[in-house]
């Protein structure tokens, strides 16, 4: 059985001629017929060639791998129990699920505290980012859960001033900075800001701390999605043009009078503008970490996506050495903006593998005494079940899950509907809710309730989603910790999750599920 989907997908808007007649390992009709107009990925290569590399339409979709992997976070259950309760009294009328308490608190030398034990790891410079920020700023803080500004924001604002190759001023930057910290409430969650090499050669994160007063701040070795550095499409020569100034690396090059005269007369209709892949050594880390202490960074992060083991090994050492406060884990598959199709599908390690990986090393250094930084996973997260087993794979150093796909889905619903209601057409499987967003979003009205009839008005429709997208986990999580009779994420552990097969058991080294409390049942059998 092959685990990919070769030759045609949704994400390529390519298909097969043959739909129900395809060869396995190349993805090619059984009957490749000449006169085909090219329908599958092979065909559209040979009239738009490199631009088949990408999923599309760029700019209004997020995508996610399609390979069906060996073992996934679908191949453990959570175990509940009928004694007990860890984290409040034992009793009945006490031990509900409303009292499950989900905030959690993490850092080195002094501590962040989130709502809930989940953060979005980093949403940059891609349109579909900037174009839901205020829903997912202003959902995210108002829920009181971590959001990071991804890498390219400032770079790629054509109106950011840049002085001798340093960033000066912003306005993309900032306004995302500043809607987070506008809507923010009683301390709880954080707005990261995240650079990769580009961004710290024009240096984002001293302009962050020092003109923004962002506290948080976040070194990025990769993601999940690819192993290349970051990549956005440009539809306009003279941004290209700005870009490629800026020291990026645009294709074709936008200066280049054939080029221009091409563009120009529609022989192709977009830029690629790439990142460029950073260069990791010790000492130069070491040496990154201390400059930002001195600009002033109050928490520093690392994220790191699915590279090999010995990257992984060597990201969890240097978070450890250095004292960072988080480390995440982005494992292969998922991606929000412009990854190779190909890439995102059969490069990098899996989540489970990763992980697992992850809590292994984590468990080696506090064993021999050394400093564990707290860990975030990320790869595919969408509900409160694999949530749950995120923070249990890798219990106790797991803090948070990271989710990107999920909460922006939430927010473009969101504002979709809230457009919808604005223009009175709602669809009627939503109508039946009701025609106003008092009425359509459950939580409106204890929102409304909580901050005040000025301050709700000003809140717009994709916040709106996303905050009760987090509600709907919250309370799912809660229901799910309580049937395993943990009142508060501390108490997770490995334990409270089986594996159903032998090899998630060898993978994990989370317990088969038929070896689940074989001591104790033996002991409750003879006594």
């Amino acid at each position: 059985m092959s685990l990919s989907k070769v030759n045609s997908s949704a994400a390529t808007l390519t298909k097969n001629r043959t739909a129900d007649s395809v060869v396995p390992a190349s993805g090619m009709c059984v009957t490749c017929v000449d006169g085909c107009i090219g329908m599958c990925e092979i065909g559209k290569s040979a009239y738009r060639g490199h631009e088949v590399i990408y999923p599309q339409p760029f700019g209004v979709i997020t995508t996610a791998a399609e390979k069906s992997y060996p073992v996934d976070y679908s191949h453990f259950n959570i175990m509940g129990t009928a004694v007990g309760a860890l984290g409040i009294e034992a009793d009945s009328d006490k031990a509900i699920f409303p009292a499950v308490k989900l905030t959690v608190e993490f850092g080195h030398d002094r501590k962040l505290k989130f709502r809930y034990p989940w953060i979005i790891p980093g949403l940059g410079s891609t349109n579909i980012a900037k174009n839901n920020w205020e829903g997912l700023a202003i959902g995210s803080a108002l829920a009181g859960a971590g959001l990071t500004i991804g890498e390219n924001v400032a770079g790629m604002d054509p109106q950011s001033v840049i002085k001798n190759g340093r960033v000066v001023d912003t306005v993309d930057l900032k306004r995302r900075v500043q809607l987070y910290k506008d809507y923010q409430r009683d301390g709880y969650g954080a707005i990261v800001v995240q650079a990769n090499l580009e961004d710290t050669r024009l240096g984002v994160h001293e302009y962050a701390i020092e003109k923004l007063g962002v506290e948080c701040v976040e070194l990025k070795w990769g993601q999940g999605a690819k192993n290349i550095g970051g990549e956005v499409k440009i539809n306009a020569l003279e941004k290209a043009q700005l870009l490629y100034k800026r020291g990026y690396i645009v294709l074709p090059d936008p200066t280049d009078t054939f080029v221009i005269k091409a563009f120009e007369r529609g022989a192709f209709k977009e830029f690629e503008r790439h990142s460029r892949v950073g260069m990791v050594s010790e000492e130069a880390f070491a040496q990154r970490i201390e400059e930002l202490r001195k600009a002033g960074a109050k928490y520093i992060f690392l994220k790191t996506g699915a590279y090999r083991p010995a990257d992984l090994a060597r990201a969890i050492v240097f978070a450890s050495r250095y004292r960072l406060d988080l480390l995440t884990v982005d494992g292969a598959g998922g991606g929000t903006g412009m990854s190779p199709w190909r890439m995102m599908n059969e490069w990098g390690v899996p989540p489970v593998e990763l992980h697992s990986l992850l809590y292994q090393y984590a468990q080696r250094l506090s064993q021999e005494g050394k400093y564990v930084p707290s860990l975030a996973v990320a790869g595919g997260f969408t509900f409160e079940d694999q949530i749950f087993k995120g923070l249990a794979m890798g219990a106790p150093f797991v803090k948070l899950v990271g989710m990107a796909r999920s909460p922006l889905a939430a927010a473009m619903v969101g504002k979709t509907l809230g457009r919808a209601i604005e223009e009175n057409h709602l669809p009627v499987y939503v109508e039946r809710f009701g025609r106003s967003r008092d009425e359509i979003f459950v939580t409106a009205a204890a929102l409304r309730h909580e901050l005040g009839d000025e301050v709700f008005e000003t809140i717009p429709a994709g916040a709106l989603g996303l905050y009760t997208y987090y509600e709907r986990l919250a309370q799912g999580l809660r229901q799910l910790m309580a049937g395993s009779r943990k009142f508060a994420t501390e108490y997770i552990t490995r334990n409270d999750i089986a594996a159903l097969t032998g090899e998630a058991a060898k993978i994990s080294g989370i317990q088969y599920i038929m070896d689940v409390d074989r001591a104790e049942v033996e002991e409750i059998l003879s006594s």
